[in-house]
């Protein structure tokens, strides 16, 4: 309590902050990213418990999530468990207070490190509020589980960088090692810091000649790179079986990012950001009187170092100083240089407002030192105050979509001018505010009876209240709507409800057309065209329809609508000098599924259309029967189980005739076994082996004869044999086949040994084939070779076995039928090589584990 008493003011402070984000917790959703973050949780923390490199790439939404680190994520996940949060309101509560609670701690470290630089309490204090006062930074201290934490860790960081320097102990290092390999852990960007401490402690190092102290200098460094690097491993377990190469590719993310988002920047759509994409961000969507100070501060400091550049590479606070303006700098000047793909705003690089609000409270200081009158510093006192309270009002007013803030440096006023110019929202927690809309206004009239189970974004409606869920279950079926960030066809005659900011759309809410009334349209005419879905052009939208269909086939899928305009000015300012105007449609979005159908109805826009046409995200049907068509033609059936499994065009094709679409949602597995290793990475390299998981709404289709049809390509790489088959949510089996990629060796195989006599007959005729066993079945069936075979090998002398062999005096060879084997034309071969070395006998056959041997044979191996 003593040590905490001096800083009463700023406890007070964060206590308030406290109460009023408890008090407005309830008024943020759920932004876009957190349900994958929980997911990339759940997959990191199975990893760590069973080792499987593949269950958990299958259980990332995308394998660039590998590299997100775990020091927030894992830990709520853990709390979560243990605290029994099932429920979905409560799990989502619970997080938007952890990461809250986090942006409040992250600002008392900015008060603490801002009283140590600069020894007075008011300024520290305004440094804190100048950090937490930041609109956009607290609407995203709810909901955003990325930036904010490793922002709140960036400034401990700095914190402990200031505390080992003053200290210049061997412990204080390892700490502030610690605490940067948690930065890098969370965000890539902590490098920043990984880079500048050893760097400062160089030009320690070239300042002192003195031996003893250059031996202290050289260990604290290595103890802070030690723990760093030591700290950012333990934390990352995808980095665990190969570091250094996996670090070089977690590396190379950050300028080759898989992810390459369109984005909206002063009414152009950019791929590749601009040069000034992050400084411009940053200063419109930062509060003015911040601004200035902290560039005041950055001119300071920079005037101090040229004045004194001796003090300025020597420990003290100007050196840290140069610290901060290098650390709110060069993250800028790297993403510039190395074309790094940041997107939707400045978001990666919130971290950015740690060292610029202390350098703001810099600036400030530096005003008040040059400023001789008493009543001048009264003057910027009460400035900077009056541009806290100016940020603060403007925060209250467009509560709770701080996110979108704008400062005055562009042109708030003018409707729709923000949404035409800038990306409006990406991470959009405003959907909850949609759901609430529609749970108040229960008593519409209907617009059409859908499940509202299955959209990504229902998330938003779990987040409510049991009152208001339980109203909303009873609501009109709706298209939930959030406009493309840079354009949206949202119709003033389907809309339902808006939210709006400074004038400017950032989520509409439509009523859809009734699916069953679409349906019931089409069924009166031609489609005009004729893909994935059935498409007919209606009087002001297109109408999609899919007969039979499984829900997933509009549940999870999307379809870009690329519209060209009669006369190209028509086209929005963005799209100048382009033939079409793209739209990316969730199908949920836009319609439903109901009595095995799939229909959806996308609008057009107003203006007069030349041509339409569609960029689909799934299989067309035409493209499924042509490869099967051609698979069965050429005759190269693999397997049958559920599906009938053939070889196609450099892929597997699944036929199943009469399916019913509904068996099509469980996940389809497949494990490919390849002859050699060599393009694998990791533990997949040594086992020669992976596993993909796909979907087959995205890899199939539905034929209008019942049939289902899916394709999945194989690899470049020679692949052995594959098994796969479908699993229900809880790991069980619902059907599983193996067989081999190449029959056609095996069948080459059988021909060979034809007509010849076997060294012994059984179950399987055995023959000796230029240095290989080769086992022959004829007639066969798939069941005959479903047990694993044995095959022991005894030499004539015991020293010629592997050295881990010898004691048991035989070589064991066992091996699974579709790995060296296959059936084909009702018959059975499998080909299996013998060791070099002089062979005595061989004993073989197939066994089931817990039964027993199946059959066997054995046979001595002449003298050649």
């Amino acid at each position: 309590m003593r040590a905490l008493a001096p800083h009463w003011g700023a406890l007070l402070a964060l206590a308030l902050f406290l109460i009023a984000g408890l008090a407005v917790l309830d008024d943020y959703g759920v932004g876009g990213d957190e349900p994958l973050q929980r997911r990339t949780a759940e997959a990191t923390l199975g990893y760590l418990s069973n080792g499987d490199l593949d269950a958990f790439f299958a259980g990332l939404t995308s394998k660039h999530n590998k590299f997100y680190g775990m020091a927030f994520e894992a830990p709520i996940m853990l709390l979560e468990r243990g605290f029994g949060l099932e429920n979905s309101r409560g799990v989502w509560l619970f997080r938007h207070t952890l990461i809250h609670i986090f942006y409040l701690a992250g600002g008392f470290f900015a008060y603490l490190l801002a009283r140590r630089l600069l020894d007075a309490r008011m300024l520290a204090l305004f440094a804190m509020l100048t950090l937490l006062l930041h609109p956009r930074l607290y609407a995203h201290s709810f909901f955003n589980g990325k930036d904010i934490p490793f922002l709140a860790a960036f400034i401990v960081a700095l914190y402990l960088a200031h505390r080992a320097f003053r200290r210049d102990t061997v412990a204080a290092f390892v700490l502030l090692g610690v605490g940067v390999g948690i930065a890098v852990n969370l965000r890539i960007m902590g490098v920043v810091l990984l880079a500048a401490i050893p760097a400062l402690r160089a030009l320690d190092l070239a300042f002192t000649s003195s031996w003893r102290e250059r031996k202290r200098i050289l260990l604290s460094a290595g103890a802070f790179a030690l723990a760093s690097l030591l700290t950012a491993y333990a934390l990352l377990p995808y980095l665990w079986a190969d570091p250094l190469g996996r670090a070089v590719e977690w590396w190379t993310t950050l300028s080759d990012h898989p992810y390459k988002a369109y984005e909206l920047f002063r009414g152009t759509v950019y791929r590749s950001d601009p040069a000034d994409y992050v400084p411009t961000w940053f200063a419109i969507t930062s509060p003015p009187f911040a601004l200035a100070l902290g560039l005041i501060g950055a001119g300071a400091v920079l005037a101090g170092a040229v004045r004194a550049p001796r003090a300025a590479i020597r420990s003290g606070s100007l050196r840290f100083g140069l610290l901060l303006v290098g650390c709110a700098s060069a993250p800028v000047a790297a993403v510039i240089l190395l074309d790094a793909n940041v997107y939707t705003g400045w978001r990666q690089l919130y971290f950015l407002w740690a060292p610029f609000a202390l350098l703001a409270v810099v600036g400030l200081a530096a005003l008040i030192r040059a400023l001789g009158r008493a009543r001048l510093r009264a003057a910027v006192y009460a400035a900077a105050g009056a541009g806290l309270a100016a940020t603060l009002a403007s925060m209250v007013l467009i509560h709770p979509n701080q996110q979108v803030y704008f400062s005055f440096a562009v042109d708030r006023a003018a409707p729709e001018y923000l949404r035409t110019q800038y990306v409006m929202d990406y991470l959009r927690h405003p959907m909850r505010q949609a759901f609430e809309w529609l749970s108040d206004n229960a008593n519409l009239p209907p617009v059409e009876a859908a499940a509202m189970g299955g959209a990504y974004w229902d998330v938003n409606a779990r987040i409510l209240p049991d009152a208001a869920r339980a109203r909303l279950a009873g609501a009109v079926s709706f298209t939930r709507v959030w406009p493309s960030p840079w354009e949206s066809w949202s119709r003033s005659d389907r809309a339902l409800h808006r939210v709006q900011i400074y004038g400017n759309t950032i989520l509409a809410l439509e009523r859809k057309d009734a699916p069953q009334a679409v349906y019931e349209a089409t069924r009166r005419r031609e489609p005009d065209d004729v893909g994935a879905y059935d498409v007919h052009r209606l009087d002001d939208a297109v109408a999609l329809v899919m007969e039979p269909c499984a829900p997933a086939f509009i549940e999870k899928m999307g379809v870009v609508l690329r519209v060209t305009p009669v006369d190209p000015g028509d086209l929005p300012p963005w799209r100048e000098g382009k033939r079409e105007e793209p739209r990316d449609f969730p199908l949920l979005e836009f319609g439903a599924f109901f009595n095995g159908k799939c229909v959806a109805s996308l609008p057009l826009p107003d203006y007069p259309i030349a041509e339409f046409r569609f960029v689909w995200k799934l299989l067309s049907r035409e493209d499924a029967r042509d490869a099967m068509r051609r698979a069965k033609e050429n005759g190269r059936l693999l397997a049958r189980s559920a599906y009938d499994l053939y070889l196609g065009d450099n892929e597997i094709v699944y036929v199943q005739e009469g399916c019913d679409p509904l068996d099509t949602e469980r996940p389809f597995r497949v494990r490919m076994f390849y002859e050699r290793g060599d393009g694998l990475q990791g533990e997949r390299r040594e086992w020669s082996r992976e596993i993909h998981v796909f979907e087959f709404h995205r890899h199939g289709a539905l034929l209008k004869d019942g049939a289902c049809v899916a394709l999945f390509p194989l690899p470049d790489d020679p692949v052995a044999g594959i098994e796969t088959g479908q699993r229900t949510q809880d790991g069980n089996s619902v059907w599983e086949a193996a067989f081999s990629t190449n029959p056609e060796r095996y069948a080459a195989a059988y021909r060979a040994v034809e007509g010849s006599e076997p060294v012994t007959r059984g179950a399987f005729d055995l023959h000796l084939l230029d240095g290989d066993l080769v086992y022959v079945k004829e007639p066969c069936e798939q069941a005959d070779t479903e047990a694993r075979f044995f095959l022991h090998v005894i030499p004539e002398r015991v020293g010629d076995l592997p050295e881990a062999r010898r004691k048991f005096g035989f070589d064991n060879l066992d091996f699974r039928f579709f790995l060296n084997g296959a059936w084909f034309d009702g018959k059975c071969a499998a080909r299996v090589p013998l060791p070099d070395y002089p062979i005595a006998s061989v004993r073989t056959g197939q066994f089931v584990g817990g039964v027993g041997e199946v059959w066997s044979a054995e046979f001595a191996v002449a003298e050649p």
